[in-house]
């Protein structure tokens, strides 16, 4: 059966009243020949369920679909236990990464944080913590899907293109909780990219207000992902990405330094200095925000491509901070260059890996592979 069709029974499955669950033998493979996962709303990503069964079967794995179990309603108290991921193998393959209560709590809050359906997300997402962002973007495209109705924590705005390839903007509000929360809900629609827009404090003296930092690593002070994922653990931004984003850069003459972000809770951490000065010393840290870490760790642990394009806002180490008059005049000057650069970089993903970006750092060492016989044994 072709994928479509596949796509086609386990969303009928699912409308249903039960879960589906998706088999895939996979012949090329003498420790893993066949893979079972159950689903919620497939319609949700259908677009990533047929390119990747697309692969799959062009690499010469069988497919089938049956109905599981029945679906458990989101007001069940047996939904809290199942959405649990403390015992959950994040390590399973990227298909069959969350199970459908987990998927199906997630697909709801997006719903309600966003304003629009998960239906509407598109495979290319930007966060900012800036409404001149979503003005910018709106300028670009105007017919874009907007939120149903005001108010909304996290308002999501959706450029629509065939297939899903469009871009998603959601501007998240401040700080590395709320960057958390989004993050964890999108990772279930299975994005080609996480790409975090904001400002930040640069903290080199060779830096001016205006220019933009391309973030390579990050020093994780938000704390937020601690318990589920060490700060000892390395999160670096997804290296084609940046080669993009790097390129469209140059070609628009703009001043940027590529470093290390230095990612904290604390707003006000100049009122206590000792501590993160000391960390922005010794990590060569060359800006500081409140949500860059918490996205990019998120993405290391869900296996989403992700970086961090920002721009200079303040100079906190140098007699400039964020002030309300000039810092006004900055954010309206620098709002649609900011938008644009990262457009233009989702752009060249889009015609450069269809398929999605190579993301192989991402996998354990202990994963077995989901692609064909090219792979290697599994």
């Amino acid at each position: 059966m072709e994928p479509a069709r596949l796509c086609d029974e386990l969303e009928r499955i699912y409308d249903e009243g039960d879960y589906p669950a998706l088999a895939v033998h996979r012949p090329w493979s003498s420790y893993n020949p066949t893979l079972t996962g159950e689903l919620a709303r497939p319609s949700a990503l259908r677009w990533y369920l047929i390119r990747e069964m697309t692969r799959l079967v062009d690499a010469g794995a069988s497919l089938s679909v049956a109905a599981s179990r029945p679906r458990i309603a989101l007001d069940d108290p047996a939904m809290f236990e199942r959405s649990d991921e403390s015992n959950w193998d994040l390590k399973r393959k990227k298909l069959f990464l969350f199970p459908p209560e987990r998927m199906e709590l997630s697909l709801n809050r997006l719903s309600h944080y966003t304003g629009t359906e998960a239906e509407d997300f598109q495979r290319y997402v930007l966060f900012t913590n800036y409404h001149m962002h979503v003005e910018a973007f709106l300028e670009l495209f105007p017919d874009c899907i907007r939120p149903s109705r005001s108010n909304v924590q996290m308002p999501a705005f959706h450029q629509v293109m065939d297939g899903h390839t469009g871009v998603s903007l959601v501007n998240i509000g401040v700080g590395p909780s709320n960057a958390k929360t989004i993050s964890d809900h999108v990772a279930v629609l299975r994005p080609d990219l996480m790409m975090m827009i904001g400002h930040c404090g640069g903290l080199r003296n060779h830096q001016e207000i205006g220019d933009f930092v391309l973030a390579t690593t990050y020093l994780r002070a938000d704390q937020v992902l601690d318990e589920v994922l060490p700060p000892h653990v390395p999160i670096v931004s997804n290296f084609q990405l940046n080669q993009l984003l790097y390129r469209e850069l140059e070609r628009r003459q703009i001043p940027f330094r590529l470093g290390t972000v230095f990612t904290t809770s604390n707003r006000n951490w100049e009122f206590n200095q000792r501590t993160p000065l000391a960390e922005i010393s010794m990590s060569r840290a060359v800006a500081t925000d409140m949500e860059s870490a918490t996205i990019a760790a998120n993405g290391f642990r869900y296996r989403i491509p992700s970086s961090t394009l920002l721009v200079v806002s303040d100079k906190p180490l140098h007699g400039q901070p964020k002030l309300e008059g000039p810092a006004r005049e900055f954010y309206e000057a620098s709002k649609r260059q900011h938008v644009e650069v990262a457009i233009a970089a989702v752009d060249q993903v889009r015609s450069t890996f269809p398929s999605g970006l190579p993301s192989a750092d991402l996998r354990s060492t202990d994963e077995p592979l989901i692609g064909g016989p090219a792979d290697g044994p599994d």
